[in-house]
């Protein structure tokens, strides 16, 4: 039997994939355009077309692709493009896997912590009701109700918000790199937000937790236990680098102005997010404190 996964060429699929195969499982990964081996299978989420052959009797499937949120700036075009690739995606793979013979026990399916809105410096957690905007509401909401279809059907489904991931391979991390090197690093806004992060490492030593541990089900957060406020970051980041920091925060009109939309709620909004699932089943993080983990990703 195979893993199935979704998104494997990006940041967090490549990893995971990698790791997997190291486990010894076979890894079959969906992908847009012609296969090119017999670990690929062709699919087009926004066609409804997958393969069912590649998903018939499978291990479990992940499911991670997506348009990347902070690719580009946020145009009208580009908000909907974020959307419907996830909710679109789900749904084609959701209603493939619900019309098989021999279905998968197990779907754990990307989401975000962006569930949760700005939720200022209150903790929250799985039990958290949904914030407001545009990544709360026309996103990730919606995004994961069409896993629905998969649990009524039968299959365990692991919803896997995740947070800020640091790597020197993608993500934000290497995009402010060569700013904090240079010691202009500086905290954004008001600096108090929450950034709730994760390793890669963790993330993907979480994933394979969550597969092998039965009673994770529903949403569960994968980030550190210990968030931290934007000035504190941008502190650790700067020690980390052995460069000082800027005492004056960029202003947020400065964000929204450069960046636009996304600098509001990827930036400027905050979310102090615990991952009480995953240290209820026994889950033990490699990297709890912010210092540590930068030292190891860099």
């Amino acid at each position: 039997m195979a893993i199935i996964v979704t998104g494997s060429s990006g940041l967090l699929g490549s990893a995971l994939v990698k790791a997997l195969r190291a486990d010894g499982a076979r890894v079959v990964r969906l992908v847009r355009r012609a296969p090119q081996g017999a670990d690929e299978s062709f699919w087009n989420p926004g066609k409804g077309l997958v393969d069912p052959a590649a998903l018939e009797g499978s291990e479990a499937v992940i499911h991670l692709a997506g348009a990347g949120i902070g690719d580009r700036r946020w145009s009208d075009d580009f908000k909907r493009e974020v959307a419907r690739s996830r909710i679109q995606g789900t749904r084609t793979l959701v209603r493939a896997l619900t019309e098989l013979s021999a279905r998968p026990p197990v779907l754990l399916s990307g989401s975000a912590i962006g569930f949760y809105g700005d939720t200022g410096d209150r903790e929250v957690d799985e039990t958290s009701p949904p914030g407001t905007g545009f990544l709360a509401q026309e996103v990730v909401v919606p995004w994961e109700a069409e896993t629905a279809p998969a649990e009524e059907a039968g299959i365990r489904v692991a919803r896997l918000r995740t947070g800020l991931v640091l790597s020197p391979d993608g993500g934000m991390l290497p995009r402010i790199l060569p700013i904090f090197k240079l010691g202009l690093g500086a905290p954004l806004g008001s600096g108090g937000q929450y950034w709730s992060w994760i390793t890669i490492d963790d993330w993907v030593h979480a994933v394979r937790h969550i597969l092998r541990t039965p009673e994770l089900s529903g949403p569960v957060n994968l980030t550190a236990p210990e968030p931290v406020t934007n000035a504190e970051f941008t502190k650790a980041l700067g020690q980390a680098l052995h460069r000082p920091t800027m005492p004056i925060a960029v202003p947020g009109f400065a964000l929204r102005t450069a960046i636009g939309e996304f600098a509001e709620e990827g930036i400027l909004t905050g979310q102090r997010v615990l991952p009480r699932r995953l240290l209820e089943t026994g889950h033990t993080f490699r990297h709890t404190r912010l210092d540590e983990a930068l030292a190891n990703v860099l």
